[in-house]
This record gives C-alpha cells, structure tokens and sequence, in this order.
C-alpha cells in the first residue's frame, strides 16, 4: 500500500466516523430507556441488593440463547426456585440436600443438574472471593487493555472448582462448563460478556454493580444480529463469528466511545432482532436508523 492509498483509508474511515457515530448516539438514545424492548435484564432489574443483581445477573445470562420467551421463562423457572433472595439462596445451597431442587428445569440442551451444578459453582466462587466480581478480578489486571485474559482465567478457575458433590461420578466434561466459554478456545464468550456489560456499565439499562472493571475494558457480547449490523457497518473485517470478531468490532466501537464502546450492545442488538436494518427483508434500509452509514454485502450469511 502506498502513501496515498494509506491516506485515503484514513480520511475515508474519519469520514465514515463522522457520518456513523451521531447515528449510532442517535440509536443508542433511543434504547436507554426501561422496558423498551423484551430483555432478561429487566428481570435483574427486579432485585435491588447488589449480591441478588450479581447473582440472578450470571444466571439470566447464563442463559441467555434460544428464543427470548424461551429465555424469559427459564430464568424465571429457575428464579421460582430460589426464592426472594437468590444471593441467600446460593450462599446456603448445599449439594446433598439441594442438587435436585432444579430436576425439573430444562432449557433446550441444559438440564436441571446442569443448573443445580451451576449454583454450586457460585457459592464456591462467593465462599473463595466474596462475590463472582472478587472471584473475576483474583486474575483481572486493570491496566488490561480488554477483559479478554481475565476472562479465560475466570472460566479456567471455575471449571476447576467441584461438580462431583452434585454430578457424582459422570463424564470428563459437565454440562456446567458450558457456562464457562474460554477466549483462548476462540469462543466469542457472548453471554460472559453480556453478564459483564450488565455487571459493569451504568445507565438506565445495565446496573453497574460491579466497581474494580472499566467498561472501556469490556467486549461486545457477540450474537447473530450484532454480527449481522456489524459487518453491515463495517466494523469488523472477520467474517467467522469468534473471539477475535467480537475483540474487532470492539476496537472499531472504541474509536467512536474509548471509554464507553460496548454502550452501543444493547441498541445494535435488538435493532437487529426487531428487523429494522431491513436486510436481507422486502423493505430494505427504507426504515433503518442508521440508513446511509452502513454498506451491507448482498452474500453476506452470518
């Protein structure tokens, strides 16, 4: 690439910027508000002690794929279980006497054991560190540029505590450590990082419980309509969905917000989900908020 080429790029993405963030402000405005759309974090929002938000806020997310209903109403199912205060339910949970309080549950390939195992996991985690945010940043550096190494630690260390008191003997890897997606692996970790863009941030969306991770430092949760509007966006250059696609569209939204990139989530998410980028439908860009600031390919597929 020659100097002038390089130049042309960098004036090309300054004017795609300029033209992109007052959209994207604009988008996000419009998504800063409660109850505007079906989301799990409203149920989050029902508890208001920090360590019931911390705790119902790993499980929702933890659950967080499949059809929104579906989602809904297994963390409700789950929620029926623990009673008023879950964070008192998993301080006192006790394998022999509770593994089969969740039998009953299902939500699509995850079993009741699977969320008994679960539970187990975080009363280990409060019981070591405090809380699930000590237990995270046992291994956090806050100079990280991005949560990414935390992160994989994070999962490795809970993939390490006991299942057995609630599994018994069963096979080498849990339907737990499903919940534990690594970076390291190249899993986009989606829904950790949506637990922690909940746990993190602060508006009248997410709840900013948690005090000792920057949400400069935190990464996009990665599902298929991010991805969709992303690419549309041209804000990734990876075509695969991975860690390294979420990690990318981060930086190009840190460009926008260095201290707030992953802000945008929750707005590029469900304008996805609602269909109102228009792609690949009938009515095209005709009723897209962002119309005229993205450049979607006709052979795009993820």
């Amino acid at each position: 690439m020659n100097t002038s080429q390089a130049g042309a790029i960098r004036i090309d993405r300054r004017s795609n910027r300029a033209l992109l963030q007052p959209k994207l402000d604009e988008l996000y405005g419009g998504y800063n508000a409660e109850g505007v759309v079906s989301d799990p974090i409203w149920i989050v929002r029902r508890f208001h002690q920090p360590d019931d938000r911390e705790v119902v806020g790993f499980l929702a997310a933890a659950l967080a794929f499949g059809r929104v209903q579906s989602v809904l109403n297994s963390i409700e199912g789950v929620l029926a279980v623990m009673g008023a205060s879950p964070a008192a339910y998993v301080r006192a949970f006790a394998p022999g006497r509770d593994r089969h309080a969740f039998d009953h549950l299902v939500h699509r390939w995850t079993r009741g054991p699977d969320m008994a195992a679960l539970v187990w996991v975080l009363h280990q985690m409060i019981d070591e560190a405090g809380s699930i945010e000590g237990f995270f940043t046992d291994a956090f550096r806050p100079d990280a540029v991005d949560v990414g190494a935390a992160l994989d630690a994070f999962s490795r260390r809970a993939c390490l505590l006991d299942v057995q008191a609630v599994y018994g003997r069963t096979a080498r890897r849990p339907g737990v450590s499903y919940f534990f997606a690594r970076p390291s692996a190249g899993g986009a970790c989606k829904r950790l990082n949506l637990f922690l863009r909940w746990m993190v941030r602060h508006d009248r969306v997410d709840l900013g419980v948690w005090s000792r991770v920057r949400a400069a430092q935190l990464v996009i949760p990665l599902d298929t309509h991010v991805i969709r509007v992303a690419q549309c966006l041209r804000l990734t250059r990876y075509r695969s969905p991975g860690w390294r696609m979420a990690a990318d569209i981060t930086r190009s939204l840190r460009a926008l917000d260095p201290h707030d990139p992953v802000k945008y989530d929750f707005s590029l998410c469900h304008l996805g989900m609602m269909h109102a980028c228009g792609f690949g439908r009938a009515q095209g860009a005709a009723h897209c908020p962002l119309k005229g600031a993205c450049r979607p390919r006709l052979d795009q597929s993820t």
